[in-house]
């Protein structure tokens, strides 16, 4: 049977149904996040932080390369009608990657204290416990969503996402709330919030195999002999150990770089682990808010590995191509604003969602990581598409240096008392800027069809000075106009309470229509990208999009 050629909207077809559900999904997450900010202290949510680095850890050991690896394989056997194969390769990886999940689940349920103790905070042991079971959970829902992905059936990986993040947030808050009712330690209310994700992971799981199921009844008898379980499991390690090193390395950077801020706080910069806690928390409320961005852009990456294979495939290098740089320039369009946002708006933010949190550092830790922001989520669509030409150790040769980078900075500023917990955020900026850096380098002259630079960033860029300007001087001229009235009554010397919530929401409901007027008077979108998209021919021509 001859091979079909992929559909020129299956891309952004996918993307589209994903981006919805993070909607909601980060929707539901700020109604986690935020009012978690108020029922914990500050110490608390670093407890709260500190769990969640090592479960991410832990997580991408067992399910890293995971879903990609599986979407890529079933995409290409599916190119191929090759159903039997399909299968086969979604139950060997089910079976293998559960077997890892297992191993650190029980690492993280065993032995917490010691895990809290390398993490240098003791007060994370009951949340490092309670989070350890999620992790064998996630495995076998982590392989059929790839399996679907690999189908362009984006809607089952939509839906667990939901039910994680609705979960999260309803058993989360909740138990939190009772514990803190009844007078429980804040490690152990902390503990509390994060056992709403352990409690999603498994409703998810549930889900996601009763839809495989339905799938399955319903997909046609294949006749194909698929290949022997060693081959497609060396085949399935052979793809995924280099994404899933590749993908560790960040989080292990980011477990290594917690203790390695938090121990140079207490040993060098003469903080007690009390107030480590607390200017660690402070800093973890600015980077949820920063981790926003690249969440709302995870629905590009996941679309370009099977987008980009399915081309390769048929060895339609240009049509690779162009999905690549069209993914690239969606994501330079909606990051770059997103970031210019972060940085002029960053201390009113913070008041915003976190009036009790020390609002001037977390302020300004929060427009210094707007800058990370934007590279983070130019990095993963740039690792998607250098995976999707299999080269797959490119992103962990280039992580591994940037990461090089992170700890070197964070060891010798933190460590200086006027900088302190400042020089985290120092370090991650330039950790994914030189990463960043190095992986579009290699893309422009290393693929033999690369993306046009020019034309991905510099009118995004632009655009987004443009409106960065227009929105600091909205705020700025809200600011002498609306009275700076505290929350409890009391005068205040900077906007607050419903005042800053009116000139936070007015000044970025401007900025969204200055840079949209910006990219339709300069053509930043082209017809050739909304070509793409599920009706991109009829909203190129509503916008006069040529």
């Amino acid at each position: 049977m001859p091979m079909a050629k992929p559909s020129k909207n299956s891309f952004f077809g996918g993307a589209a149904i994903l981006a919805v559900a993070i909607v909601a999904v980060k929707l539901l997450g700020a109604l986690y996040k935020i009012p978690l900010g108020y029922l914990l202290t500050d110490a608390a949510f670093a407890d709260f932080n500190n769990a969640y680095y090592i479960y991410g850890v832990m997580l991408l050991i067992s399910t890293g390369g995971l879903p990609a690896t599986v979407s890529k394989l079933v995409s290409e056997a599916n190119a191929l009608d090759r159903g039997n194969q399909v299968q086969k390769i979604l139950k060997v990886s089910i079976v293998a990657f559960s077997i890892i999940g297992l191993v650190c689940s029980a690492i993280m349920v065993l032995f917490p204290a010691q895990l809290a103790d390398l993490m240098n905070n003791s007060h994370s042991r009951w949340s490092i416990m309670v989070l350890g079971p999620a992790v064998l959970f996630l495995c076998p829902l982590s392989a059929i969503r790839g399996y679907f992905q690999g189908h362009a059936q984006m809607v089952p990986t939509a839906i667990t996402q939901v039910i994680e993040a609705a979960g999260k947030m309803l058993f989360g808050l909740s138990l939190a709330y009772i514990l803190l009712k009844n007078g429980a330690d804040e490690s152990v209310c902390a503990a509390g919030a994060i056992a709403g994700i352990t409690i999603s992971s498994v409703v998810a799981c549930v889900f996601v195999i009763f839809c495989y199921r339905r799938h399955r009844r319903n997909a046609p008898v294949a006749t194909d002999t698929p290949d022997s379980t060693g081959e497609i499991l060396k085949t399935l390690l052979v793809i995924a150990i280099p994404i899933t090193l590749s993908s560790s390395v960040m989080s292990v950077a980011d477990l290594i770089d917690t203790s390695l801020v938090q121990g140079r706080l207490q040993e060098a910069a003469g903080y007690t682990e009390a107030a480590t806690r607390t200017l660690k928390g402070v800093y973890d409320k600015a980077v949820t808010i920063y981790n926003l961005p690249s969440q709302f852009m995870l629905a590009l990456t996941l679309s370009v590995i099977p987008a980009v294979s399915a081309a390769l495939s048929l060895k339609d290098y240009k049509q690779g191509a162009q999905v690549s740089e069209t993914a690239l320039r969606t994501t330079a369009l909606l990051i770059i604003p997103a970031g210019a946002g972060l940085f002029v708006l960053g201390e009113p933010i913070i008041r915003l969602l976190y009036p009790t949190t020390d609002v001037e550092l977390a302020g300004w830790c929060l427009s210094a990581l707007a800058f990370g922001a934007i590279f983070v989520c130019l990095m993963q669509i740039s690792h998607s598409i250098l995976q999707a030409y299999h080269l797959m150790r490119i992103p962990l040769i280039t992580t591994i240096i940037g990461c090089v980078l992170k700890f070197f900075i964070t060891y010798t500023l933190v460590a200086i008392p006027d900088i302190n917990i400042k020089g985290a955020a120092y370090s991650t900026v330039c950790c994914f800027g030189l990463v960043t850096l190095l992986n579009l380098l290699y893309i422009r002259y290393k693929l033999p069809e690369s993306p046009r630079y020019s034309r991905v960033f510099l009118k995004p860029v632009g655009c987004a000075v443009v409106m960065g300007i227009v929105v600091w001087g909205i705020y700025h001229m809200a600011e002498m106009v609306l009275p700076h009235v505290g929350p409890f009554g009391n005068e205040a010397g900077a906007l607050s309470g419903l005042g800053n919530a009116a000139a936070v929401g007015g000044s970025i409901l401007v900025g969204v229509v200055v840079y949209f007027a910006a990219i339709l008077l300069t053509h930043a979108i082209s017809k050739e990208d909304l070509a793409l998209m599920p009706k991109g021919d009829k909203i190129a021509k509503v916008l006069h999009i040529r």
